[in-house]
């Protein structure tokens, strides 16, 4: 690793050039720093030394390039066996790092996928998001959760397996209310054998396969069968499940007979902006799609746009087989081989010319033209609405970043405080934050208490982050839910804190604790209203609504986990997963302190250790 030191006098190109001379043919990683030691952008390169020079030319730049080479005062190097090391290390740090010039993926989340259990006599059927760890069939990925519920619900109509958990299964006398709106076969109660039923598990993991064919055709013949034995209830029992598995392939669209299984990934650029579309086939069935809006560093080539985003998108995806295009990207054969390498696999990547493929690429590129078109006009409204905050407000300037903040807790018990964030594009939900409130001194209920431990923990936690303000972490307005006292209180603590030049606005109910009646306090000022059809009272509204709901369900979530608290969770060793075990097993937690040490040792996944330990735990406390 080359250190940023021979060149702490010079900028741009000299800065660039004078580390040639340190350099070899090696492939690596580079990373370009402005004064501060900021990094501006993150590349990968065959060849190190070849890749730096042509960075030191002083023309032939596009503009963006240029702009990062005049603000480039330091480098820094990494050498790597391989291009492909190369390119994997470079995606990671531009996820890290997070550098000015480099495309960015904002919305990284994981995809939900379909779990048949492989651990129980009768498997149940249910969404699954995270890490594959869980015994059974995985299949996805799905666009969203709401692709997922809706196929899962059509599913339990066709082929009626259960979505109760073990424990609930075992506990069973009669049948639920699944099994009465026939969305389940009652196998809790033995309404059906454990063969049957696995006949029906068999025939939903074939759909999800792709292998619908025999599956109509196994429905309809047994439709007709029924039907001739004059078993009328049971064929027109069959007959709804034809249709609900008719539902599910009309609702999946676009279903290719000749891709088996493809991501197909079409970019739209317009105004300096991007959009990415991505199309997820699956055992020839269209599973849903989504569209993102990667940061495009400061005007990037569509190429380079494609590379990093495929780059960052499958860093924490298993990457399908085949990969479509609708722009060929700068190294092609290096990123199937990186993904190849990372899914243990061949992964191709194709820009298609002609047939299905094409015409699945034109589809998926269609819809990011319209999403960024519908992007960029909700962008020019929130602009708007920004620009009206200010005058409303007598703000320097229109925010870039609003933070609003809200409490939640019933009598000062399981209290959380929350934040929400917004700025041009809307909502920012992954910088939402929710904080557990921790002060032991503080009394039940006591709402300025719990925002000074809120907005203290928070700033605290900006200055140690962000001290130069340089990463847009910084809010530039403060949404306070309350009047001239929490006002008041908030000014304080943030004087405390030492920062003087955030703007903060509170927002109270008025007189009669009407929406549309609101009260806007600032410190050293009289409070005032804004006409009741004011977009920007809309717009304030909108934000406070958004922390109170986002507030509330945190609450909730607290809450209920606090319900669901157990004497088990305080022994060491004893995670979500045995935990489940055991209450499955014994039925609750006071049966679990009863039993014996070898029925403790009984449970799967319960160690001779363990059980040891949990029996010591549970005795010590008798």
């Amino acid at each position: 690793m080359t250190d940023p030191t021979d060149a702490a006098d010079l900028r741009g190109h000299a800065c660039i050039q004078s580390y040639l001379g340190s350099l070899d043919g090696s492939p690596g990683v580079y990373r370009m720093l402005d004064e501060r030691q900021a990094v501006l952008y993150v590349g990968k390169a065959r060849n190190l030394k070849k890749r730096v020079a042509s960075y030191a030319k002083p023309s032939g730049h596009a503009p963006r390039i240029a702009r990062m080479i005049r603000d480039t005062a330091s480098m820094m190097f990494l050498t790597t066996r391989t291009e492909t090391e190369a390119l994997l290390l470079e995606q990671n740090l531009i996820k890290q790092l997070k550098p000015r010039y480099n495309v960015l993926l904002r919305d990284d989340k994981s995809f939900p996928n379909i779990l048949v259990t492989g651990d129980h006599p009768f498997p149940m059927i249910k969404k699954h998001r995270g890490a594959k760890q869980e015994k059974g069939s995985y299949y996805g990925p799905f666009a969203s959760a709401g692709a997922v519920n809706r196929t899962l619900t059509q599913l339990q109509r066709v082929f009626l397996l259960r979505n109760c958990s073990d424990s609930m299964f075992d506990s069973r006398t009669r049948p639920c209310l699944q099994y009465q709106i026939k969305r389940c076969s009652g196998p809790c109660v033995g309404h059906i054998s454990e063969q049957d039923y696995r006949g029906s598990v068999r025939d939903a993991e074939e759909f999800l396969q792709g292998k619908t064919t025999r599956v109509q055709k196994q429905l309809a013949e047994e439709m007709k069968a029924a039907s001739d034995d004059m078993a009328f209830e049971r064929a027109a029992a069959l007959r709804d499940r034809i249709r609900a598995l008719t539902q599910v392939q009309a609702g999946q669209g676009i279903n290719p007979a000749g891709v088996a299984e493809a991501d197909v990934i079409a970019l739209h650029t317009e105004g300096g902006q991007a959009c990415v579309q991505v199309f997820f086939i699956r055992a020839n069935q269209n599973w849903g799609n989504r569209d993102y809006f990667p940061r495009t560093g400061s005007g990037a080539e569509p190429a380079e746009i494609l590379e990093g985003f495929i780059g960052q998108f499958y860093d924490n995806k298993e990457p399908p087989r085949m990969l479509l295009l609708s722009d060929e990207i700068e190294d092609p054969d290096l990123m199937a081989e990186a993904l190849s390498q990372k899914a243990g696999r061949k992964v191709q990547i194709l820009v298609p010319q002609r047939g299905e493929k094409k015409d699945l690429v034109a589809g998926a590129l269609r819809n990011a033209r319209e999403s960024l078109a519908r992007k960029m006009s909700e962008t020019a409204t929130q602009g708007r609405l920004l620009a009206g905050l200010a005058e409303a407000f007598d703000l320097d300037r229109a925010p870039e970043r609003i933070e609003v903040y809200d409490n939640s807790h019933i009598q000062g018990t399981d209290a959380v405080g929350a934040m929400i964030v917004a700025g041009p594009e809307g909502f920012l939900k992954s910088q939402y934050r929710k904080f557990n409130i921790r002060g032991d001194d503080l009394t039940p209920g006591d709402d300025f208490g719990m925002m000074r431990e809120v907005l203290t923990r928070r700033f605290k936690r900006l200055q140690k982050e962000d001290p130069d303000r340089d990463k847009g972490l910084w809010p530039d307005l403060l949404l306070i839910d309350g009047g001239a006292g929490q006002v008041s209180a908030v000014a304080s603590i943030m004087a405390e804190m030492g920062v003087s030049d955030i703007a903060m606005i509170g927002v109270a109910k008025g007189i009669d604790r009407d929406a549309g009646k609101e009260e806007f306090h600032r410190t050293g000022r009289r409070p005032f209203a804004l006409r009741h059809n004011d977009p920007v009272l809309y717009f304030v509204q909108r934000l406070r609504d958004e922390a109170h709901r986002f507030a509330i369900g945190t609450h909730r979530a607290k809450r209920a986990k606090s319900v669901g608290a157990t004497p088990l969770d305080e022994i060491a060793g004893v995670g979500a997963g045995r935990k489940r075990a055991l209450l499955a097993h014994f039925g609750s937690a006071k049966a679990v302190s009863r039993a014996g040490l070898d029925d403790l040792k009984a449970v799967e996944g319960i160690s001779e250790g363990l059980a040891e330990k949990i029996y010591g735990f549970f005795h010590a406390r008798g």
